[in-house]
């Protein structure tokens, strides 16, 4: 399996997010528009192999879900089908208790304590989702996924279709996915649904430190919907309809400010490998993008120009539908760690913070407006300050008792019509993790965004 990528692309590039509006568990980040750290994924154990774990190994017979906006709490369940041994096939289906505990009170059922009228509620077809999943291993490199989701709560809802076939080369990997209708979240937090959505990326494996590249095909067909929220909300011009180019070149170093030389605790086993080392590092990214779109999603510059937060190179042809894009970002991350995770209480305080300059370009030319406004003595503008200002992320790890621990990722941002500039939080996200030492690095978190209103229970291996 694959090691997970941590959120440190997650500025510059786009992954999944974890969500329970859905029977697979995530949606894709509008194209260009960075997600909250603490629910930014990148490749994962598929949503049923989770649940299928969940029930064979720690006795779960079902894996609640809550999703405010959409089927309430939710109680999942999965029946494994292995077929073979390269082939691994599942039934998901997805029970909505919220909906049918109200339907009983709203039609007196409580204080009724007939068979039928309990058989009458379970027929509603709209408290039901059915999911099927096939994994087909096709060689010890290639893997093939299908799935098709069935929704009853809605008889104009579509059932959703995914096929993800995925090759390892040496030092590379090869993501090819098809989704109709596609889910997509922009960074305000609504929901879109694309008729048609297609990506081919091809990405270097990430090291601690050196060079990497990522290349990635995107083309989209059809009219995106917005589930719910505010109508008069504009769609993301990346949505619309076209292809779209995108290309990255970084390179990364990290630095070991220090690390602990003090002996852990003897026969006791960590409860994560990865987190058993006391330290301070810090790491810093410095890259180049371009980005090049070819049909209705170019037909808006300056909306693809403020979504991708690009301020660099942009160059437009109108009679073709077609615009190209360049800059360059970097980011600057700090983590601390106390405590080897070893004992059982209070043995692990981490800390993580990470500084996103998205565009190179928009940060330099603030800063020359910057330099200019103290050498005539006079004032910034709001506008100048906010030209230099990064993109901070913040996350927090405290060991309550063992394995668990509590865990905060979360946004920080300046309020800028406050004339104080008061720093606020921006979507934060609570989970509690329990780690699952027996296989070094595993953890079952459970997790809410008060923003989103929605809650989870996911299996994350290789996370730090």
């Amino acid at each position: 399996m694959n090691k997970l990528r941590w959120a440190m692309d997650g500025g510059f590039w786009d992954l999944d997010r974890s969500t329970p509006r859905t029977l697979e568990g995530e949606g894709r980040a509008v194209p260009g528009e960075p997600l909250p750290l603490g629910v930014s994924r990148g490749t994962r154990l598929s949503r049923p192999k989770q649940i299928d774990f969940f029930q064979r190994f720690m006795f779960a017979p079902f894996i609640p879900s809550y999703s405010a906006s959409s089927h309430g709490f939710s109680l999942q369940r999965v029946l494994a089908l292995p077929f073979t041994q390269n082939w691994f096939a599942t039934l998901l289906a997805q029970f909505n208790l919220q909906k049918f505990a109200s339907s009983f009170k709203k039609n007196g059922a409580l204080q009724s304590s007939r068979l039928e009228n309990i058989k009458k509620h379970l027929e509603d077809k709209s408290l039901y989702a059915l999911g099927f999943c096939s994994e087909l291993l096709l060689s010890p490199c290639d893997t093939l996924l299908l799935s098709l989701d069935f929704y009853g709560d809605d008889d104009n809802k579509k059932p959703r279709k995914k096929a993800i076939f995925h090759h390892k080369f040496p030092n590379h990997d090869l993501n090819v996915e098809a989704v109709w209708p596609g889910l997509y979240i922009d960074k305000a937090g609504n929901y879109w649904d694309v008729p048609f959505s297609m990506a081919i990326d091809l990405a270097s494996l990430s090291s601690d430190s050196g060079a990497s590249y990522h290349f990635c095909m995107h083309h989209s067909a059809g009219q995106p919907m917005q589930l719910g929220g505010d109508e008069t909300v504009e769609v993301p011009a990346t949505l619309l309809p076209g292809i779209s180019l995108k290309s990255a070149f970084s390179l990364k170093k990290n630095v070991e400010i220090w690390r602990s030389n003090a002996q852990k605790l003897k026969m006791v086993q960590p409860f994560d490998i990865f987190l058993s080392n006391p330290h301070i590092s810090a790491s810093g990214v410095i890259g180049a993008a371009v980005m090049a779109c070819f049909g209705d999603n170019s037909v808006r510059p300056q909306v693809v120009h403020e979504s991708q937060q690009f301020e660099g190179l942009c160059l437009r042809a109108p009679a073709v539908k077609s615009t190209l894009l360049v800059d360059a970002f970097s980011s600057v991350s700090f983590t601390a760690q106390h405590g080897n995770f070893q004992r059982l209480l209070l043995d692990l305080t981490r800390f993580h913070a990470r500084l996103d300059f998205p565009s190179g370009s928009k940060f330099l030319s603030g800063a020359a407006r910057l330099a200019q406004d103290f050498c005539n003595s006079q004032q910034p503008t709001m506008e100048t300050v906010q030209a230099i200002c990064p993109k901070a992320t913040v996350s927090f790890q405290q060991q309550i008792a063992g394995p668990f621990s509590f865990r905060v990722d979360s946004g920080v941002e300046i309020d800028w019509k406050n004339k104080d500039w008061h720093m606020c939080v921006d979507d934060p996200v609570f989970a509690i993790e329990y780690a699952l030492h027996v296989l070094g690095s595993a953890k079952a978190v459970a997790w809410y965004s008060p923003k989103q209103q929605e809650f989870m229970v996911e299996l994350r291996f290789f996370e730090t």
